[in-house]
C-alpha cells in the first residue's frame, strides 16, 4: 500500500464531511426516537412494573443506553479517521519557474571605489622673512683669538693617551618570521563551487543544472522585495560578490551592482543566510584541492 498524500483543501473538506456526518446520524436517531414516542404512550398507559428498575427510564424502549456501544464506535472511527487525515496532511514546497532567469553575467563587472572624503587644501606659505639693515655703530668689533703655543722641545716626555677598550655591541635580535600568505582567491577553478542538494542528480552537466535551479529556488523563495521599490515601480538586477571558502561558507559578501530602493540589501541578507542552511556550499576544487572561489550572484527583481 502506497503512502497516502493530502493537501490542505482535503484534509479540510474531509473534516467537514466527518462532521455532517456526525450531524446526520445524530438527526437521524432523534427522529426515529421521537416517532416512536407517541406509540409508546399508549403502550404503556397504565402498566404496572414488576420491579422499580424496570422503570427507571420513562420508556424502556428508548433507553438511550443500549446504544452506547454503536456510539462508541462510531467516536473510535472519527478518531482514526482524524488521526490518518493529520498524518497524511502533506505541505508542498511553492514550485518556482526557473525557465526564465540565468546565472550567466553577460557584461564585466567594475566594482566602483569607494568615495573618500577630500583632504583640506594645504596651509598657506609663511610670509618670507624682512631682512632688517643694521647700521653699522652697532657691529661691534670682534676679539681677535689667542693662539695656544703648542711647540715641543726635545727634552719633552710625550705620553702615549692610553686605549680603552670598547665592548663589542651584542647582536642584533633576528628578524620576526614573515607573516603566513593568505591563500589565493581564484576566479575560476576546475571545479567550480556548487550549491548543495544535487549530488546524486546524474552526469557533471546535470549536477551543474540542478544546482543552478535549487540556488534560484532558494534565492526567490527567501528574497523579499522591498516595499519603497514596489510602490516606485523600481525593478532590474542586482550583482552579489562573495567568496565561497575551503569549508563552503560563504565570506565578504558585497553589494557590486544595486538600481537603489533597499534592493541591494535585501539581496545581500539572501545571500548572507546561506550560512544558517544545514549543508553548505560545495567547495570550489583546483587540482583536486578545496579552495577560496570567487562568486558573482545576479539576483532579478521583477514587477508582476
Amino acid at each position: 500500500m502506497g503512502d497516502i498524500t493530502l493537501n490542505g483543501t482535503t484534509v479540510f473538506l474531509l473534516g467537514i464531511g466527518l462532521v455532517l456526518a456526525t450531524l446526520v446520524t445524530i438527526f437521524i436517531l432523534r427522529s426515529k426516537f421521537k416517532k416512536s414516542g407517541d406509540s409508546l404512550t399508549e403502550k404503556y398507559r397504565g402498566h404496572e412494573w414488576s420491579s422499580p428498575l424496570d422503570s427507571r427510564n420513562k420508556y424502556p424502549d428508548v433507553n438511550a443506553f443500549r446504544f452506547s456501544g454503536p456510539v462508541f464506535l462510531f467516536g473510535l472511527v472519527l478518531s482514526l479517521a482524524a488521526t490518518l487525515f493529520a498524518f497524511s496532511w502533506t505541505t508542498f514546497d511553492t514550485v518556482i519557474d526557473t525557465s526564465e532567469y540565468n546565472l550567466d553575467i553577460d557584461e564585466e563587472l567594475e566594482i566602483e571605489p569607494p568615495r573618500t572624503a577630500e583632504p583640506p587644501p594645504p596651509p598657506p606659505p609663511p610670509p618670507p622673512p624682512v631682512i632688517e639693515e643694521v647700521p653699522e655703530e652697532e657691529i661691534e668689533e670682534e676679539d681677535e683669538p689667542e693662539f695656544e703655543d703648542l711647540s715641543v722641545d726635545e727634552e719633552d716626555v710625550v705620553e702615549p693617551e692610553p686605549v680603552v677598550e670598547e665592548e663589542a655591541p651584542p647582536p642584533p635580535p633576528p628578524p620576526p618570521p614573515p607573516p603566513p600568505a593568505e591563500p589565493e582567491i581564484f576566479k575560476v577553478v576546475e571545479d567550480m563551487p556548487r550549491f548543495p542538494g544535487c549530488e546524486d542528480a546524474g552526469s557533471k552537466e546535470e549536477i551543474k543544472a540542478c544546482a543552478e535551479s535549487k540556488l534560484i529556488q532558494y534565492v526567490y523563495k527567501n528574497l523579499k522585495y522591498p516595499a519603497i521599490a514596489k510602490e516606485n515601480g523600481i525593478d532590474g538586477k542586482v550583482y552579489i560578490q562573495f567568496v565561497v571558502s575551503e569549508t563552503g561558507a560563504v565570506k565578504d559578501a558585497k553589494i557590486v551592482r544595486d538600481i537603489g530602493a533597499g534592493c541591494g540589501e535585501a539581496a545581500l541578507k539572501v545571500v548572507e543566510s546561506m550560512n544558517n542552511m544545514p549543508q553548505k556550499w560545495i567547495p570550489g576544487k583546483q587540482r583536486g584541492r578545496p579552495v577560496k572561489v570567487l562568486f558573482t550572484l545576479p539576483i532579478q527583481f521583477k514587477l508582476e
